[in-house]
């Protein structure tokens, strides 16, 4: 049964597509990888590429690569790249060495369990999202500064210059983001310190090929390179910070900021088919929800399924089931739950169980008693790196929703995230509509908020050989691990393997989304037939990839043909 014809778009791009295409067709057209011989950057936009880039080619490695990547997004993709927000970077090094770096948001010290509910305890429409309140402590710089630290090589101001040239000389505005920031021109009205910085002279959204400075943001750029962490949370940008705070009723202070610290964790590890898969733990639901789902899967021979074959996207459907109720159940920050079942939930036996609760003929059933997911926004931005040695860094991290909070800091340029929404804001109610109220990840105090992004780093013999990840909220686990699949089980390219049709299902509420190019209206049926209630969209993900071939280590990447300014860029 199909419920609720819907579209769904992306960061200013809706992928337009012919409705229902043969299944393997969406592989046998798409155009093929860029190849290069020593290093390589994909990014969701392509002047951060080639600052990526250029750091390779001046002798930086993946992790000096992937700071500068980040910073020049937080100027030329404003919507997910960002200063203002929080992530995470899985790191695989040529020697072997595996770590990752939690930079997550937090809740600032004034933050309490019911603070979004009103005075019957009901939550009001998107109240989570809106204002001030909604901002948790950003942790980017904190982030790209401790992984810099720990395995960079080039100097940090080095990293940071490409960003400030960007902003200060200006970047021709591309039609993808004149589209977005025309999107948004009645929401950065609201705020005289966003309209500055979007709306030219204030008023109007930039056209096409139209140059946007940023000189404020430059500046915070100026403070962040010449002081690391100290330009951001401490002195004259925590001020502006705290000043826009206090002049809109926001939580986070000056104690918030100068308090934030980014965390050095080991990564989750799981094998599947032979592959070692490296992924980011808790706070990020991805790697744990990720490798649970490969366990699952691994029972079943997924190339003899056909890829998207009905009873190939039924046994997807009932593992992403599976996963996304123990990832509720379960999952939150570690250092607020230390009993979190991180063995049992990554163990092959625990799989085996879940496996053998599939029947192949017939759809499971979400007990509504059980849990559901949170909302969480799609709009994040991911980018994958690998130097001319073979580290490879996996990078994602957001706004929350697009253009975060909507609210830039005044004087510095900056967007706020409005991560907020991401804890569960109602004690002990979940609902059929994906509301949650599970006690893991309810709001507390300099607690940092469950998340789904999944950058993820597979390797084979030792030697690393996709390194993946993506934006797209509730959906980033399931576009992480169809990458994967792709490639493992399906023998696709990267690019074929990114641009495949892609399906995701969340446990609660009980219905599949499918992209539109993903399936025949014979498939649909059959699946259908099986008790699967489907929604059909346009697009999920903009999965940004690089492949290293074995044999010969040369590099293989694609970006996303659904993220209309992604590029994938090498030498």
């Amino acid at each position: 049964m199909r419920v609720n014809m819907r579209k769904a778009t992306g960061a200013g791009w809706v992928l337009t597509a012919i409705v229902f295409v043969g299944v393997a067709s969406a592989a046998a057209k798409t155009a093929p990888p860029v190849s290069a011989a020593n290093g390589m950057v994909v990014c969701d936009q392509r002047l951060a590429a080639e600052a990526g880039v250029a750091v390779l080619k001046n002798g930086g490695n993946a992790v000096d690569a992937a700071v500068a990547t980040a910073f020049a997004l937080a100027v030329v993709y404003p919507s997910a790249g960002n200063i203002g927000g929080g992530g995470f970077l899985v790191y695989y090094g040529a020697d072997g060495k595996a770590t990752t770096f939690d930079f997550r948001e937090k809740a600032p010290l004034a933050a309490t369990e019911r603070m979004f509910l009103d005075a019957r305890g009901r939550l009001p429409k998107n109240a989570n999202h809106e204002g001030l309140d909604s901002v948790g402590v950003p942790g980017t710089v904190a982030g790209l500064v401790l992984a810099h630290e720990k395995l960079g090589s080039r100097p940090w101001a080095e990293l940071v210059q490409p960003a400030i040239d960007l902003a200060e000389r200006g970047f021709p505005v591309s039609a993808a983001l004149s589209r977005e920031l025309s999107s948004q021109a009645k929401r950065f009205g609201r705020y005289p310190s966003s309209a500055r910085v979007f709306l030219k002279e204030g008023k109007v959204p930039y056209q096409p090929g139209e140059v946007l400075r940023q000189p404020d943001l430059a500046q915070t750029l100026r403070r962040i390179q010449r002081l690391g962490p100290n330009g951001f949370y401490r002195g004259r940008t925590a001020e502006l910070i705290v000043k826009t705070m206090k002049e809109g009723g926001g939580l986070i202070t000056a104690k918030d900021l100068a308090a934030y610290r980014a965390v050095e964790r080991p990564p989750v590890r799981g094998l599947y088919r032979g592959y070692e898969v490296i992924a980011m733990g808790p706070p990020s639901s991805g790697g744990i929800a990720l490798i649970e789902m490969l366990n699952i899967l691994e029972g079943f021979d997924l190339a003899s399924l056909r890829h998207n074959s009905p009873r190939y996207m039924h046994v997807l459907t009932e593992a992403m089931r599976r996963a996304y109720a123990d990832r509720a159940e379960h999952l939150g920050d570690p250092d607020f739950n230390p009993q979190i079942p991180v063995q049992r939930l990554l163990s092959k036996d625990y799989a085996a169980r879940l496996r053998a609760s599939i029947r192949m003929d017939r759809a499971s059933r979400s007990d509504r008693t059980r849990f559901a997911e949170a909302y969480e926004s799609t709009q994040t931005t991911h980018l994958s790196v690998v130097d001319a040695k073979r580290n490879c860094v996996s990078l994602t991290y957001t706004l929350e929703e697009s253009y975060g909070s909507g609210i830039v800091v005044e004087g510095a340029g900056f967007l706020l995230n409005n991560e907020m929404g991401d804890f569960n804001p109602v004690p002990g109610v979940t609902d059929s509509q994906g509301q949650i109220g599970t006690a893991p990840n309810l709001i507390a105090p300099e607690k940092r908020m469950l998340s789904s992004m999944t950058p993820t780093i597979v390797v084979k013999d030792g030697k690393p050989v996709l390194v993946i990840g993506t934006p797209g909220g509730r959906t980033i686990i399931n576009t992480v691990l169809q990458v994967i699949l792709n490639v493992v089980d399906h023998n696709m390219n990267i690019a074929e393997a990114i641009a495949a049709g892609r399906l995701h299902h969340q446990w609660l509420p009980d219905v599949t989304t499918i992209e539109k190019r993903a399936v025949t209206r014979d498939t649909l049926r059959a699946y259908e037939r099986m008790g699967h209630k489907t929604t059909l969209i346009n697009s999920q993900g903009h999965a940004m990839g690089i492949m290293i071939e074995a044999a010969t280590g040369r590099l293989h990447g694609a970006a996303d043909p659904r993220s209309a300014d992604g590029a994938a860029l090498g030498y």
